[in-house]
């Protein structure tokens, strides 16, 4: 089978790089094709993944929706020429492909619900087969949507997909047992975050100043502010090391949505700070029914720091965590194994899907 996986951000990156490999183990010809953004590059890069150039990616919104055009025409060339038979992705433009090439199978992924990211989650569910997260799979968006038991997460952090690499410690300079904790500002310039927004310049110096008196600081900023105070915690680490640093942190606190939930499945308290608190099914499922993370709203600032500080204050904070973590893995599949025994077995596994009242479990897939 020829495949093509569309990359639009790091996170997707993290979300394939598995699955990719896994593929072309099996003897598929997988293309990936991918935007011109720096950190994706690296990544791919990094994990040995040729891929090909979309064009680059723009910050503006309107932008965003121009060169949507010019991405589809280079993405149906690729397509064509290549006789490619299934796509899969994060995406926009996949479900378009397969509507002017019915020969192509669209495979749409979504984690967000439809009333935070209505644009996408209206393209996205376009798509042939929509998968999303099992807490998302009662928005019933197509008669092909299906909700699979995890999480975006754990295609690249379940246990079976991820080993912590305890020598970024070392490259921390923070000794075994020091408590240090990882933070995350985001920019919000995706189209989904207009008039969304995280802690401000005030708040993010006054949580790192508290912060400051319990262990070292460690901060990733997409934001564009040149602070000095904030500056000098600059995370200077590799990209593809960072999961590392979030399974060992203390804490992962930001206005971060992914990096908040990759914190969670690995075991790490997570407290984050956003317009976007309380609207998201797989946060809320993270906090709710495993206790794995909290989230704020910025006008609620003073309990985000209320919450840092008790967490702060529970004794074998890290052990509780990983208790919650088995709890939490225990009741999720390893989300790679799935998307591969799907790809591998389509179009049956669909028709399996169907019949399963459009929920997706790996176990009976495999045994059918």
């Amino acid at each position: 089978m020829k495949i093509l996986f569309d990359i639009n951000h790091p996170a997707h990156v993290h979300l394939y790089k598995n699955l990719i490999g896994l593929l072309r183990e099996k003897g598929h010809r997988v293309f990936v094709v991918a935007k011109q953004i720096p950190a994706v590059e690296y990544l791919l890069n990094i994990y040995n993944i040729d891929f090909l150039k979309a064009g680059k990616k723009f910050d503006s919104l309107w932008l965003k929706y121009l060169f949507q055009l010019k991405y589809l025409v280079y993405y149906l060339s690729v397509v064509r020429k290549n006789k490619i038979n299934l796509g899969i992705g994060v995406s926009m433009t996949l479900p378009l492909i397969s509507k002017f090439r019915p020969s192509f199978v669209s495979i749409g992924m979504d984690d967000d619900d439809m009333s935070a990211t209505p644009v996408f989650g209206k393209y996205v569910s376009k798509s042939n087969v929509v998968f999303t997260p099992a807490c998302l799979a009662g928005e019933k968006r197509s008669l092909r949507h299906f909700g699979y038991n995890s999480y975006h997460e754990l295609f690249y952090l379940h246990p079976n997909r991820f080993t912590p690499d305890r020598t970024v410690l070392e490259e921390l300079a923070v000794k075994e047992g020091e408590s240090f904790f990882i933070l995350r500002f985001n920019a919000f310039k995706a189209h989904h975050d207009l008039a969304e927004y995280g802690l401000s310049l005030e708040q993010k110096q006054t949580l790192v100043s508290i912060l400051l008196n319990y262990g070292k600081v460690f901060i990733s900023n997409e934001a564009d502010e040149k602070d000095k105070f904030l500056n000098q915690f600059s995370l200077k680490l590799s990209p593809e090391k960072i999961h590392s640093a979030l399974y060992y942190a203390t804490l992962f606190l930001g206005d971060s949505q992914t990096m908040c939930s990759e914190a969670a499945v690995l075991g790490t308290p997570a407290v984050k700070c956003n317009t976007f608190a309380g609207r998201l099914s797989v946060p809320n499922e993270l906090e709710e029914k495993y206790g794995l993370c909290y989230a704020f709203l910025p006008s609620d600032f003073e309990g985000f720091l209320a919450k840092v500080k008790a967490l702060l204050q529970l004794p074998g904070l890290k052990k509780e965590w990983q208790k919650r973590r088995k709890k939490m893995l225990k009741d999720k599949i390893d989300a790679t194994a799935f998307m591969f025994s799907f790809i591998e077995n389509y179009p049956k596994s669909l028709e399996i899907f169907k019949k399963a009242n459009y929920t997706a479990d790996y176990a009976n897939l495999r045994q059918n």
